[in-house]
């Protein structure tokens, strides 16, 4: 199941990384009736460092997809509100009915990753994990045209593919192969670390915002994911040589009462950091090759809507594969930057802590038109047409 030696020499489509987006692009693909291969340097559910919550698009597309059962099977909590803190002011949002949706998810990526690679599976893609790419292969012309590939006994072969399709990560190999070019760059980043803490009494998704730090509580497989953040720039002072004393002050000075939640709590496995990285939209198409996920953009996780961008540029590369050509691709990068701008300029300004709690507010408030907008446009969506129609 994991090694190159019984793969065919042509797909219609090759996709590097078998994650969240790359599943969810081959699984939309497969279910067309392409022929596709997707790989991933990584073991068959491995972890990885992620934002965790699906907002309301993303759930209307597991929900499109069947496996809402597989997500509650699996022990993922139905999300029931969202409640953010802005200094002593509470301001809960309870997630009412739209698109067919009343609920939001945040499963942990050992979850979310084998569901949709299984599921791609289901749907015929060829899934091999322990596979890395090690270059691809171009025509006279400078149309990609194949990748080889490499597992872990160091087999290698070459496949073909009419699109080989990056979904490997923010240090895409893929993007940087193909010489993507950045289209976007924000300014701001903020460092976080967080835990999974078992024992939490908490309900519902908790956001809070104080001067030059914020933090949240997001209910997840078996424990609640607590992450606390601050400036990238201060990222190093406040938690070098301890980050668990670092952590709990940030909580201790800033949000007290969840430090005192946390502290009643039982953290499970360790703490992990993240010290920041700024936004970016890439040209995400090409001759023969495409981008999707945080090979294609990225945003800081501050506003936890990786996963959802993710799982939309799926369905919007997917639909522009099959719609065919380099319209459909440039449809594709069109909605995208589209729907992402707004994001990323909301994002930004909330990553980069110079705002008062007024603000802020202000700031959730236009994050909350983009997101709106987003399901708006995911729900409008016609059904995925078939390569084999």
């Amino acid at each position: 199941m994991n090694g190159v030696h019984d793969l065919d020499s042509h797909y219609d489509a090759v996709v590097i990384g078998a994650r969240c987006a790359g599943a969810a692009t081959g699984l939309l693909l497969a279910r067309s009736g392409a022929r596709v291969l997707m790989v991933d340097r990584q073991p068959y559910g491995a972890d990885t460092m992620s934002t965790h919550a699906l907002m309301r698009s993303a759930v209307m597309q597991i929900e499109r997809w069947g496996l809402i059962p597989k997500f509650a099977a699996a022990g993922t909590p139905a999300i029931r509100s969202t409640t953010f803190h802005y200094g002593d002011e509470i301001v809960r949002v309870d997630i009412k009915p739209d698109h067919g949706v009343d609920f939001l998810l945040a499963p942990r990526r050992t979850v979310l990753d084998p569901l949709l690679a299984d599921a791609a599976r289901e749907a015929g893609a060829a899934v091999r994990h322990g596979t890395a790419l090690s270059e691809l292969q171009f025509a006279s012309n400078g149309r990609v045209i194949g990748a080889s590939l490499r597992d872990g006994s160091g087999a290698c072969m070459t496949v073909r593919s009419d699109i080989v399709i990056g979904a490997d990560g923010r240090q895409s190999t893929v993007a940087q192969l193909v010489n993507s070019k950045t289209l976007v760059e924000g300014f701001n980043a903020c460092g976080i670390v967080f835990g999974y803490f078992a024992d939490l009494n908490s309900d519902g998704l908790h956001w809070h915002f104080a001067r030059n730090a914020a933090a949240g509580v997001i209910p997840t497989n078996a424990a609640h994911c607590v992450f606390a953040a601050v400036p990238a720039s201060q990222f190093v002072a406040t938690f070098r040589g301890d980050v668990m004393r670092g952590f709990l002050q940030v909580l201790a000075a800033s949000f007290p009462e969840l430090r005192a939640n946390v502290g009643r709590a039982t953290l499970v496995g360790r703490l992990r950091s993240f010290a920041g990285a700024t936004s970016y939209l890439r040209q995400c198409h090409g001759a023969g090759w495409a981008l999707v996920g945080d090979a294609g953009y990225f945003k800081d996780p501050l506003t936890a809507h990786g996963i959802t961008d993710a799982l939309r540029d799926a369905q919007l590369l997917s639909r522009g594969i099959i719609d065919g050509g380099i319209r459909g691709l440039e449809s594709y990068q069109r909605e995208r930057d589209e729907l992402s701008l707004p994001l990323v300029r909301a994002t930004d300004a909330i990553a980069s802590f110079s705002w008062d709690l007024d603000e802020v507010k202000q700031l959730h408030a236009d994050l909350s038109a983009a997101m709106k907008a987003e399901a708006n446009h995911i729900a409008n969506l016609s059904q995925q047409p078939s390569l084999a129609a």
